[in-house]
């Protein structure tokens, strides 16, 4: 069984962010859901400070080798998370890792004191990819800025933080080398690339926002080369996403230096994509390299 900073994990799949929702799946599937989760670990929607409603429609378009979305973030804030779905999402069988992000070092105190006081959360994942209100540059894009909030953050709570990088920066390397640095106990990555697309009928974005983020088969390319770019500089865990359909796909991110893999895009096709890339997992090892360990240790 994979140990992934300290926490047991049953195989080496997850979710990315936003890609899952839990509790609907569980109002559909019932307690059957909970007998045969998809996940070793589930990764929650990402929560900030105060509830959103997310971007206006449309906010999702499907291209030939994924999709784009501008879904927002739509979220109940903090204390609605606390309140009304963690008590949901800690009846999961599996361990919990909440996503959150904010404009500011005050902010994003905020929301690691209250999800990392909670012992339902096993580990907090930061999404870095909002400006700093104070700065007014991408906490991400910036190594400096990325080390400078994870040293306000790495005191006030014991739980692993996962720094969720962005690929839309010159060399994400320089980025996790700052996470690691600042006290982050592990890296995630590919984010989604930025993109946008024409409704052929209208002549008009087809996102309303007039750009979002491009997931799917066709960014796992991008992937592989800013993981094994990240995997050569630091030395934390890392969580490699970006375009998973398979067990093959994902055989390839651990052989690129992943300690972890996250089904994203895939779970909007196949909702059992998170067993089913596990279970291909597994038997390609068995099969191709008669077992041996690959990946980095976690």
């Amino acid at each position: 069984m994979p140990d992934f900073c300290g926490i047991e994990l049953k195989h080496p799949v997850i979710n990315a962010s936003g890609t899952f929702d839990a509790i609907a799946a569980r109002r559909v599937y019932g307690d059957a859901l909970l007998v045969d989760f998809p996940f070793a670990a589930f990764v929650s929607k990402t929560i900030t400070p105060e509830p959103r409603v997310g971007n206006e429609p449309q906010r999702i378009w499907e291209t030939s080798a994924g999709m784009i979305n501008s879904i927002g973030l739509p979220n109940k804030g903090l204390e609605g998370f606390l309140a009304e779905d963690l008590p949901r999402l800690a009846e999961l069988p599996v361990p919990l890792v909440v996503s959150v992000m904010a404009t500011g070092h005050d902010e994003f105190a905020r929301l690691v004191r209250g999800a990392g006081e909670r012992d339902e959360v096993a580990a907090i994942e930061l999404n870095v990819s909002c400006p700093n209100v104070h700065s007014g540059l991408i906490v991400g894009e910036q190594p400096a800025e990325t080390e400078s909030l994870l040293e306000v953050l790495r005191p006030l709570t014991e739980k692993p933080l996962i720094v969720k990088l962005t690929p839309n920066v010159a060399n994400p390397a320089d980025v996790a080398v700052a996470a690691e640095e600042g006290g982050a106990d592990a890296v995630s990555l590919i984010n989604t690339l930025k993109a946008s697309a024409i409704d052929p009928a209208s002549g008009e974005p087809g996102i309303a926002a007039g750009h979002g983020g491009l997931s799917g088969p066709a960014v796992r390319p991008v992937a592989i080369a800013q993981l094994r770019a990240v995997a050569a500089a630091v030395s934390v865990p890392i969580v490699g996403m970006g375009g998973i359909s398979s067990g093959a796909d994902a055989v390839e991110m651990l052989s690129a230096g992943a300690s972890l893999v996250a089904v994203g895009t895939e779970n909007f096709r196949d909702p059992r994509a998170g067993a089913r890339v596990a279970g291909e997992i597994a038997r390609a090892l068995r099969v191709g390299r008669g077992g041996a360990p690959i990946g980095n240790p976690a």
